[in-house]
């Protein structure tokens, strides 16, 4: 068909034509396939129904425009291509740009938009990059993040935040696997009518000093409805709170403390332990002699733990892949030499298990932690959500704490056990530690002086996190800076995801729109294996060269044998 239409007068002519009018029409629908192994450009189900579901314009400007490092400008597109879908699902309701912020303006109007940047969260990435064609290179803010306008409200997204710093190949390309999920985050709270409610429980030691202001201020408070709850000055902690947080207690729980939880946690509530049962800090060693035994802290807590699934063990755990402290390795004269070196006691933690609430994170900081071993809980699901590392060990009780635990190759031999769990998620419903243990007179009474009836089982499936450090969610406080961020350590600045972990913690125990699985989603690296490129080199090298030459002589040639041939016959 197509070689009788060429043979007519206007063939060529008309072909054009049906091919201008089909690229038209093909202009008004927008799809793709996905043939990525790990379904990269597949808009989740949670992700399209919030899109499609907008009830007004949402606004979305990308700060990553004009030159930029080759990594910068794929995170660029891979954006570019996301936003693309959005506006594919509601054309009418997403818009987008990209824009280099603070590009023609003056000094000091450019120094007051990056503050204000700043203060959404989005932070700056100092990079090198080419100012013109054929000039230099200097140093530039590049701000890998964008600001979400809904309505008269607006949020602020960063696209590296949780990521090493220190990582940049991989954590650009988490920050690329993690795009859907930060734009539709940001999309899904600033649109909610209504927010989560957290309470910070406290009654028995919890801190409510300097050490959670970046936990309460700049994680809590802007993201959910929060408030301070004393356990002893309510009968009951009421439904309102969609989680409770129990962080760093350190006097002993009453049974009717724990009766109040627990009966929480039957009713549908959500709860976040981070707890230690050992005592252990750093203060305490600095004012020791150099040593000294973590000893328990008797919270009463270890059978309402082994009901729900989890058993927080009598010991600490090491770990060769540790943050840093100054440590005095020497001295000169009457001068102690200091060197900022790893401390095992201060594990940094990781996910293995791929569950979305840690996936694609740098690591988490740990003080102290002690192990967590799961236990038979029926109907209870156990995904273990931070461990330590394959080199690391357990000290039992009694613990000692000390300046240096490695001395010699046979106690770094010692480092052997693996992946020792930190923090577990557990799900299901659970079964009330005080089912067994209280009369149907007791629990006649809990009914009229509470006015809620006694439940030994949960009524619906809930979620718990149990973390075996008290230090996860606190921050560090610093003569000179005051508080600094949740995961900062305060000798080398050196930031971990603390804060980033206790976020995707909540949204998993408090909403169920399904976004934060979009977390889960893979970008696999296909990167080249560098020693098979540079023996193989000069091969590929030659190959691109001959070959495209090779293929033009012999089209050329053959195109002269048929026209040789043509013309022959012709003259026949």
């Amino acid at each position: 068909m197509l070689k009788q239409l060429l043979n007519k007068k206007w063939g060529w002519l008309i072909l054009v034509v049906i091919l201008v009018v089909v690229n038209i029409l093909l202009s008004f629908f927008h799809f793709r396939v996905d043939l990525t192994g790990e379904k990269r450009y597949t808009i989740s189900k949670p992700t399209n129904n919030l899109i499609k579901n907008l009830d007004d314009v949402v606004d979305i400007t990308v700060f990553l425009d004009g030159d930029m490092p080759a990594g910068f400008r794929k995170l660029a597109g891979s954006a570019d291509d996301m936003l693309q879908s959005f506006k594919a699902i509601s054309p009418n309701l997403v818009r987008y740009r990209f824009i280099r912020p603070g590009e023609g303006l003056a000094d000091t109007a450019k120094a007051a938009l990056y503050d204000s940047l700043r203060r959404m969260g989005i932070n700056p990435t100092n990079v090198k990059a080419q100012t013109k064609q054929g000039e230099g290179m200097e140093e530039t803010l590049v701000f890998p993040g964008a600001i979400v306008k809904y309505a008269d409200r607006e949020i602020g997204i960063d696209f590296l935040q949780g990521q090493s710093s220190l990582d940049g190949i991989n954590s650009l390309n988490n920050a690329e696997s993690l795009l859907e999920y930060k734009f539709a985050d940001a999309i899904h709270k600033i649109t909610a009518d209504t927010i989560p409610m957290i309470a910070y429980l406290t009654g028995n030691g919890e801190p409510v000093d300097y050490r959670v202001y970046d936990l309460i201020e700049n994680a809590l408070r802007p993201n959910y409805g929060f408030r301070i709850l004393p356990i002893d000055s309510v009968p009951v902690i009421p439904n309102l709170f969609n989680a409770i947080l129990i962080v760093k207690p350190v006097h002993r729980f009453s049974e009717q403390q724990k009766l109040k939880i627990d009966q929480y946690i039957m009713n549908g509530g959500n709860v976040i332990w981070a707890v230690d049962n050992l005592y252990a800090s750093l203060d305490s060693l600095q004012r020791s002699q150099g040593e000294f035994i973590a000893f328990d802290m008797g919270l009463n807590l270890e059978d309402q733990l082994f009901k729900y699934g989890v058993r927080i063990n009598q010991d600490l755990v090491q770990d060769l892949q540790s943050d840093k402290i100054p440590s005095v390795i020497g001295s000169m004269g009457d001068k102690p030499q200091i060197e900022v070196l790893p401390w095992p006691y201060f594990p940094l933690l990781r996910n293995v298990s791929g569950n979305a609430i840690a996936k694609n994170l740098d690591y988490v900081l740990s003080q102290f932690p002690q192990s967590i071993d799961t236990v038979k809980a029926p109907g209870i699901t156990k995904t273990i959500l931070l461990s330590t590392s394959p080199e690391s060990r357990i000290l039992p009780s009694p613990a000692k704490v000390e300046w240096a635990s490695i001395r010699t190759q046979d106690d770094l031999n010692t480092f052997n056990k693996g992946n020792l769990p930190v923090v577990v998620l557990l799900e299901g419903r659970f079964q009330s530690i005080f089912a067994n243990r209280i009369s149907s007179a007791m629990a006649d009474t809990l009914a009229r002086l509470y006015g809620t009836p006694f439940k030994p089982m949960a009524d619906k499936p809930g979620k718990m996190i149990v973390a075996a450090d008290g230090d996860l969610l606190l921050n560090a406080v610093t003569q000179n800076e005051g508080p600094l961020q949740m995961g900062m350590n305060s000798y080398t600045k050196q930031q971990y995801a603390n804060r980033e972990f206790l976020l995707n913690s909540i949204e998993a125990l408090v909403d169920n729109s399904g976004i934060l699985e979009t977390r889960a989603k893979d970008y696999t690296l296909r990167l080249l294996d560098k020693t098979k490129v540079e023996e193989s080199k000069n091969y590929w090298q030659i190959l691109n060269i001959l070959v495209p030459v090779i293929l033009i002589i012999m089209a050329v040639g053959i195109y002269q044998y048929i026209r040789r041939t043509a013309f022959a016959q012709v003259l026949k």
